[in-house]
């Protein structure tokens, strides 16, 4: 071990197939985590567990993708954001007109359709709401007008497709349908054929006018909402939240509690072992004693009441791990420096008066490096996943999107037992993947640091 150069590491690390293999792994979480800094607005961390920040996505909605694998296609859950606007102004009367396109192709009516729009106006507009469908038949939703006010005022609301009003308008339009429509939602009306009850294919118009008198109304904020049960690569939670954003951000906060508390925790071991094994006698004895003392606590028990007693931030979570961290490497960083300490050069620096710090930085700790990286890399997965299993047992720090707190909620809401695999498995896999990518590199290095292992 102690002949070995950085480039014969490097030379031999290249000849690994597993080692390259969890390069390969590592590279493309680093790039995932990079993207999703870049894309994702940091935001989302203060967002995550605001409900109003995702009260527009539906609730535990499947993978949009899971449709390439279906005969009958569920309807994905739509936000239409960009209306094609019209603004008429003739004589004293000005209409502000907003029409949403929609290509609805789906075997399954919608959830249901949500208007959300603010409006600055004077007087009292009215507000009509229709839609044209693919078969030509024009129905008229809502007819209503926005709060009466003597000055120019800014109204906001929702409309939803439970609305009575809605429903009672359809009802007065069951000319145009050759089933009956008093037990059928909105939704199940204005997507259904004229024959009978099933899904109308095809290409939607939503138009919703808002018109006034002797003043020039504005519609600032403009969302149609088609309610669907697939929604995004990744789907959503029983909270609303877009899964993909979870899981995406856990990418980068995996790899930062994982990197973080392996390398301070080898340090950490390293430091205190060689220091140990270099001073000998007394000091020694006090040193291994007291590193007996922590590596006898039982590190989950005492980490439960910690996060407990103390705090759950992520940031004292890591400090936490790095106390019971370095104890099992310090032990073995003592037996390697025991040995390296009788060493000819090492005697020799000390007959020339060398400082003890100075023979342990140059002359024993660079024979440990070869050790240290594999033990980096190995301890990776074992942090990343005491931080997931604390943070399933709901001991983690709720405002980090981490994949442990992802689980934690599907378990909170029985995903398991309501069969929500996508709430589920994903997060499992990544820590899987995570752990696998480091543990490959591990054992990689592990196998130069001591030839022994090769076959």
């Amino acid at each position: 071990m102690s002949g070995i150069t950085p480039q014969e590491i490097k030379r031999e690390f290249l000849k690994s197939k597993m080692g390259i293999a969890g390069i390969t792994i590592l590279t493309i979480l680093i790039v995932t985590s990079i993207i999703a800094m870049i894309v994702i607005p940091i935001e989302t961390f203060q967002e995550w567990n605001n409900p109003g920040s995702w009260i527009l996505y539906p609730k535990v909605a499947i993978p949009i993708w899971i449709n390439l694998f279906m005969v009958e296609k569920i309807p994905e859950h739509k936000i239409l954001e960009d209306p094609n606007i019209q603004n008429i102004l003739q004589d004293e009367i000005s209409l502000t007109s907003h029409q949403f396109g929609l290509n609805f192709d789906y075997d399954y009516f919608p959830n249901d359709f949500i208007y959300v729009f603010s409006s600055e106006y004077s007087g009292s507009p009215l507000l009509k709401m229709s839609v044209i469908r693919p078969d030509g038949e024009k129905l008229e939703l809502l007819s209503t007008s926005l709060p009466h006010s003597t000055s120019k005022t800014i109204h906001s609301e929702r409309i939803f497709s439970t609305d009575s009003a809605i429903k009672k308008n359809l009802v007065l339009q069951s000319e145009k349908f050759q089933f009956p429509l008093e037990r059928l939602s909105a939704e199940d009306i204005v997507f259904s054929k004229i024959q009978s009850n099933e899904p109308l294919k095809g290409n939607y118009v939503f138009s919703v006018d808002l018109y006034g008198v002797n003043s020039e109304n504005q519609i600032h904020e403009s969302k149609l909402i088609i309610g669907g049960k697939a929604f995004g690569i990744m789907g959503t939670d029983e909270l609303r939240r877009d899964l993909a954003v979870g899981l995406l951000w856990g990418t980068p906060l995996a790899l930062f509690i994982g990197i973080v508390v392996s390398i301070a925790s080898v340090v950490m071991g390293l430091l205190y072992g060689v220091y140990a094994g270099f001073k000998g006698k007394k000091t020694d004895e006090t040193m291994m004693r007291f590193n007996d003392v922590i590596y006898a606590l039982p590190a989950l028990p005492f980490l439960i009441i910690l996060s407990v007693t103390i705090s759950n931030s992520i940031f004292l979570m890591i400090g936490f791990l790095m106390i019971f961290g370095w104890v099992g490497i310090a032990k073995v960083a003592r037996s390697m420096s025991l040995q390296i300490k009788t060493r000819g050069y090492v005697d020799a620096a000390n007959m020339m008066g060398q400082k003890d710090s100075k023979i342990i930085l140059k002359h024993i700790l660079p024979q440990l490096l070869p050790y240290a990286f594999a033990s980096i890399a190995i301890s990776v997965p074992a942090a990343i996943t005491t931080e997931a299993g604390l943070s399933f047992l709901g001991l983690g720090d709720p405002s980090f999107p981490t994949w442990g707190q992802i689980l934690h909620d599907a378990n909170t809401f029985g995903a398991a037992a309501r069969g929500l695999w996508w709430w589920i498995m994903p997060p499992g896999v990544m820590i899987a993947i995570t752990g696998l990518a480091f543990v490959f590199i591990g054992n990689a290095l592990d196998a130069i640091v001591n030839p022994k292992l090769k076959r």
